[in-house]
């Protein structure tokens, strides 16, 4: 496979589990006999969410290398922290989400391990 379809598998397999996980936090957050029926913990999954999908877009544009694994830090922490906030509330599909998000992230990221080096003279 080419950068491209490792860079593109990834970012969709990113936005997929963000928008995955928003939909069941938002599920579990407005839904009673859920056990985190409004409750700070889902909202905050929610709004984490949200954050996932526009670090992913923004992961997808970033074209400098500094600024490209400062993104892929920051997503691999929000990855986390939603993945253990959703293990706190009792959400599982949520972290298995997460675990999927973590392996597009691992795809995306590998054009920023692979890509050429030009030396400034």
């Amino acid at each position: 496979m080419s950068h491209t379809s490792f860079s593109r598998l990834g970012s969709l397999l990113l936005l997929l589990a963000s928008l995955m996980s928003f939909g069941l936090a938002l599920y579990a957050w407005l839904t009673p006999l859920t056990g985190v029926t409004g409750t700070l913990g889902a909202l905050g999954v929610v709004i984490a969410s949200v954050v996932l999908a526009l670090l992913t877009l923004a992961l997808r544009r970033t074209v400098r290398h500094g600024a490209r694994l400062f993104c892929i830090i920051v997503t691999l922490f929000v990855l986390i922290g939603i993945g253990f906030a959703a293990l706190l509330l009792h959400q599982g599909l949520i972290t298995a989400a997460m675990v999927l998000g973590l392996v597009g992230l691992i795809l995306l990221s590998r054009r920023a391990a692979q890509s050429p080096r030009y030396v400034r003279d």
